[in-house]
Formats: C-alpha cells, sequence, structure tokens
C-alpha cells in the first residue's frame, strides 16, 4: 500500500526574498549568507513553510561551505563551520515559535557544483574530475556541523552525476544513525544533468543505501518532467520511495547566473 505523501517545504530563496530588501541570486553564498546578515529572515522563512504546513523544514545550508564562509564573508577558519551549526539553530527557534516540535529538520547538502557558483550542478561537468575519496573530503565538514547539531536526516539536493551520489551515501555509511534522502537534477525527462539516465542512477543508489535512505528523487527541474521520471524508475524498481520538489518551470542561466523562464 501506498504511504500518504509527507509535505516538505518550498524553495527557500523565494520565500525569503519576501523577508529582505537585497538581491539574492548571483552572490557565491546565495541564500546561506543570510545565516551571518539576517538571522531574523531566516527564521521568518522557516516560520512561513512550518504555517503552511510543511513536516519537514531543511536548514538553509545549500550553497554552504567552510571555504565560502572565509572567502565571501571573511568569516576566521575557526568560526567557519559556524554558520551550519546556526541554521539548525534557527529552524529550531522557528519550530519553537510555531509550536511546532514534530517538524523535522532536514539537512540540506547540496553538490560541489553549488560550491563553485558557475551553475554547474546543472551540468555535472565536473563529474569525472574528482575521485570518491574527494568527494568524501569535500562534503565531510557540513555533514559533520549538521549531525553534531542534532540533524538525523540529511537531503542531499540536485545531485547531477552518479558518482557524487555514490561517494555521498559511502559518506552516509559513516554515520549509521542518520538517514537521508537523495535527489538528482534532470536535462530532460529521462536523463540527470550529466546524461546519465535517471532511472538506472536512482535504482543503483537505491539498492547501494536503502538501509539509511528514505526516498530518492529529483528536484529543481521542470515539473513536466516529474512523471515520466518516475514511471521509467517503476519500471525498473517499484520499491523506491519518491522525494519530488521541482521549480516552477525556470531553468538557470550558467552565463549570466539567474534563472530564467523555461520552455514550459
Amino acid at each position: 500500500m501506498m504511504a500518504d505523501p509527507i509535505l516538505i517545504d518550498g524553495g527557500f530563496s523565494t520565500e525569503l526574498s519576501q523577508h529582505i530588501n537585497e538581491r539574492i541570486d548571483g552572490h557565491p553564498l546565495w541564500t546561506a549568507r543570510f545565516l551571518i546578515t539576517n538571522k531574523e529572515a531566516c527564521i521568518k522563512t522557516h516560520r512561513e513553510f512550518i504555517k503552511a504546513g510543511a513536516k519537514i523544514i531543511r536548514t538553509n545550508t545549500y550553497q554552504a561551505s567552510a571555504d565560502g564562509f572565509i572567502k565571501h564573508m571573511g568569516v576566521p577558519l575557526s568560526e567557519a563551520v559556524k554558520p551550519i551549526v546556526d541554521s539548525v539553530a534557527f529552524c529550531r527557534k522557528a519550530m519553537e515559535l510555531e509550536n511546532r516540535p514534530d517538524v523535522i529538520i532536514g539537512g540540506s547538502i547540496g553538490p560541489i557544483g553549488a560550491w563553485r557558483g558557475d551553475g554547474s550542478e546543472y551540468s555535472g561537468k565536473y563529474w569525472n574530475d574528482l575521485t570518491s575519496q574527494e568527494y568524501m573530503c569535500l562534503h565531510r565538514h557540513r555533514v559533520e556541523a549538521l549531525v553534531n547539531s542534532g540533524v538525523r536526516l540529511l537531503c542531499f539536493e540536485t545531485i547531477p552525476c552518479s558518482s557524487e551520489a555514490l561517494a555521498l551515501l559511502d559518506l552516509l555509511k559513516q554515520y549509521p544513525n542518520v538517514q537521508a534522502w537523495l535527489s538528482f537534477s534532470c536535462r530532460n525527462e529521462h536523463q540527470i544533468s550529466n546524461g546519465e539516465i535517471f532511472a538506472e542512477v536512482a535504482a543503483q543508489c537505491w539498492k547501494k543505501g536503502k538501509d539509511q535512505l528514505v526516498a530518492v528523487g529529483v528536484n529543481c527541474m521542470d515539473p513536466y518532467w516529474v512523471s515520466t521520471l518516475f514511471k521509467d524508475l517503476i519500471n525498473l524498481d517499484s520499491t523506491v520511495p519518491f522525494v519530488a520538489y521541482p521549480n516552477s518551470g525556470e531553468r538557470y542561466d550558467t552565463v549570466i547566473k539567474e534563472w530564467v523562464q523555461g520552455e514550459n
């Protein structure tokens, strides 16, 4: 029997823009810089999603990294992961203010491409440049900070290639009391961003990580592709639980580094 769907929060940047008077797109840290510059806006954003019925809210850490905070915000090395730790506290504060202790906090982990600020999370062009150990080393400090702050659900998001996804699952195994979902960015209704077949990669990841994975799916892509992507996966493995949170139909222009109107 199919389980009832669980409602998660929406695009953090879209809601955050209602609570600030600054441009979000174009900055290397994207929304993560507001963990330092505008704590109250971050908390308000989480509160709005809780009010809307979200059962899971994600930390504002998709594009966060220690190197990014040092380079772009002048944070000293000794405090470089503090904004990631604070992101969990902001979620908890929002839950407290809304009197919703039942809400689950998901620790958002974006791909390496998100750190680069070149839009490569939508192309996966780095997929053959890094070894599994290198991926794990780059991601470890964020995972460690979130888990040490009490997060027990990680959200590996907008992953463009199987090599990064499989490395993240290897890293996840080092935290046996933590669960995760894994969602991919896609270039069309059959392929993830680097050209690999979604159904094949998703089934492979589920087989490898199903002891800790709660779902495999897609995010930040054309909503018109979702049903076909999942039908392909069902035909290959009908046991995989889904997670889906597409965008509004826009696409990310890697040249101007802005969202523009998509074909649909």
